[in-house]
């Protein structure tokens, strides 16, 4: 495990961050940075913390997701309600670099977090503000979560089989892909501010659906030009690149999907399944021909063990894979190679293991220095030596619960 003092010695070391942002889409946005080494400061209420402490399965009492979730991070406690408890705030606002938000604009404004007053306390700050339908929208102060994003996206409706209702992903997909999309928005901001003189502070205003929304590239133009709303395809894509792309059920009982992108792929798998290749020579052939290589998989796949199929598509050229479960992942050679699962000492349950600072760079890598905190754990760090509050000021500010 990195010892405390070796953090920030990433991509971001030196860049200072503070989030009021709790649960999932915000504090995502903000672990991306601080896997790369920027000092993160996850702002939370006194007592009870950010309600993704909470989340998720637990160990003795302990939960877990949040071990990770707030990794990298300083935690501090703060009563935005009291006055003084947001002039603080606004102290940690001056302080930063870049601040993420995901209260709604009504609060923001009330507490004086909003756009125009973190422009007015610190003129060279990145606003990240995450809500549910977007700052400006006639629903900004409605309230938002993850699946209400995902399903205004458009991915849930092209997601299960058509027979089937629409399936959401299995994780937080909407709020994790709305993290990572913040992150690469803020890094945009900053990178004009490295080279642009007259750089005057950023907003960024940022909707839980707009992220998702954004990587099905092909749904808006297909309905604009064909008049077409594309529906489910289970394991294949309503929208699909080329004639195989599907998931079969081996004779072992395993999953494995299929990918053929490209014309060459597909007549690898055509020669496997001893087709005519003649028959299949151009992309328009292969598509007219997709069921029939899709049934013939089918039941090439269902007759052998899995990893009887997994040597010939190796062989063949197909690219092909099991459908992994945590456990596959966890005991995958490949993982292993990469480096991408570490060990890292927790204080409450010892040697955890998580995903690395992903992806990797290799001249100044990002790391994992510490799990999630402690509530409140840095309160002394950030307050009297990052921003230089008085010990008779601070004594105050305890007494009274607003730290």
């Amino acid at each position: 495990m990195a010892t405390e003092q070796q953090h920030g010695q990433g991509q971001l070391r030196g860049l200072k961050v503070v989030e009021f942002a709790h649960v999932v889409a915000g504090p995502l946005a903000g672990s991306m940075l601080a896997d790369q080494g920027a000092d993160v400061i996850h702002v939370e209420p006194p007592s009870v913390g950010d309600a993704a402490r909470a989340m998720g399965p637990t160990r003795d009492g302990v939960p877990l997701w949040f071990k990770v979730a707030g990794r990298n991070k300083r935690s501090v406690t703060l009563d935005l309600h009291d006055p003084d408890g947001r002039q603080v705030a606004h102290r940690l606002v001056a302080w930063a670099d870049v601040v993420i938000v995901t209260l709604r604009p009504g609060r923001l404004r009330a507490w004086e977090l909003d756009w125009e007053a973190v422009h007015r306390i610190n003129p060279k700050a990145v606003l990240l503000q995450i809500s549910g339908f977007g700052a400006t929208s006639s629903l900004a102060d409605a309230p938002g979560f993850g699946k209400v994003g995902e399903a205004r996206s458009g991915v849930v409706h092209l997601t299960g089989f058509p027979d089937g209702p629409p399936v959401h992903t299995g994780f937080s997909h909407g709020d994790a892909v709305t993290g990572l999309m913040g992150a690469y928005a803020v890094l945009a901001a900053l990178h004009r501010r490295a080279h642009d003189p007259g750089f005057d502070g950023e907003w960024i205003d940022l909707a839980l659906f707009e992220p998702l929304f954004r990587l099905v590239e092909w749904q808006v133009i297909t309905h604009d030009q064909l008049g077409v709303v594309p529906g489910r395809s289970g394991n294949q894509l309503a929208v699909a690149p080329a004639a195989v792309i599907n998931t079969y059920l081996s004779r072992d009982g395993d999953w494995i999907t299929v990918t053929s992108a490209t014309v060459r792929s597909v007549l690898n798998v055509v020669r496997l399944l001893g087709l005519p290749e003649e028959e299949y020579a151009t992309t328009q052939r292969q598509l007219a021909g997709r069921e029939t290589l899709d049934q013939g998989l089918r039941e090439w796949v269902a007759a052998r063990g899995t990893a009887e199929c997994l040597r010939a598509f190796a062989d063949a050229e197909v690219v092909a894979s099991r459908v992994f479960t945590a456990e596959d992942i966890a005991a995958d050679p490949v993982y292993a190679e990469r480096g991408d699962i570490i060990t890292v000492d927790d204080p409450d349950l010892g040697p955890v293991r998580m995903q690395a600072a992903l992806p990797h760079f290799h001249q100044r890598p990002g790391h994992v220095w510490r799990t999630g905190p402690a509530l409140g754990q840095d309160n002394a760090l950030v307050y009297r030596q990052w921003l230089g509050l008085g010990a008779d000021e601070l004594a105050e500010l305890e007494k009274r619960g607003v730290i």
